[in-house]
């Protein structure tokens, strides 16, 4: 039988806990607004699905080249979290301030270079999907879809949290600015330590 409790609990845990997707959501969150996010986080959902399903088709032939292909994902990605720690960190004081980060098309392209979720995705279907489900097709997307979904929930409540203390926010621009450079370097940083 499928272990879906330990198969939820992994999906979930990793989906809440700060990444490029959930700190970038709650910057456009605190700058535009829930509704205002929206096109990043359509845009990481529309990303997020077609890596999983790309993940999922081809994770059995990753899984031979994963040692040959790790090392330059992980530098490719923790380089570009430390760019957007870069851009979060020098961001104007103002909420308000524009960026060029926080669009439909910035958010499903950060979705190939966001090492979280190809290692979400690869540990999934892993050690949970692929011992039961191994060879059939519909399950397989079925699942690497679920995975989209569950990650895509927690952007959005990411971007709620951030809409919602927005006044906070607003007043402690600065120092939530150097907060969520902080999480993005370690972030990038944490990488490397499994």
């Amino acid at each position: 039988m499928f272990p879906w409790f330990s198969f939820l609990t992994y999906a979930v845990i990793t989906a809440v806990t700060p990444g490029p997707n959930n700190i970038m959501s709650m910057s456009n969150g605190i700058r535009k607004g829930f509704r205002g996010a929206l096109p990043f986080n359509l845009g990481i959902l529309t990303g997020f699905s077609l890596v999983m399903l790309l993940c999922t088709a081809f994770c059995s032939l990753l899984s031979s080249f994963i040692p040959r292909i790790k090392l330059p994902m992980l530098l490719a990605g923790a380089c570009y979290m430390l760019y957007l720690a870069w851009e979060t960190f020098r961001s104007s004081a103002s909420v308000e301030a524009s960026h060029s980060h926080d669009g439909f098309v910035p958010g499903l392209l950060l979705q190939f270079i966001n090492p979280k979720i190809y290692i979400y995705c690869i540990m999934s279907m892993e050690a949970y999907i692929l011992p039961y489900y191994a060879g059939q097709t519909l399950p397989l997307m079925g699942f690497a879809l679920l995975l989209a979904l569950i990650g895509f929930v927690f952007t959005l409540l990411w971007s709620a949290f951030g809409s919602g203390f927005k006044w906070l926010f607003s007043r402690h621009a600065r120092i939530v600015n150097t907060v969520m450079a902080l999480l993005l370097v370690y972030c990038a940083f944490s990488l490397f330590g499994s």
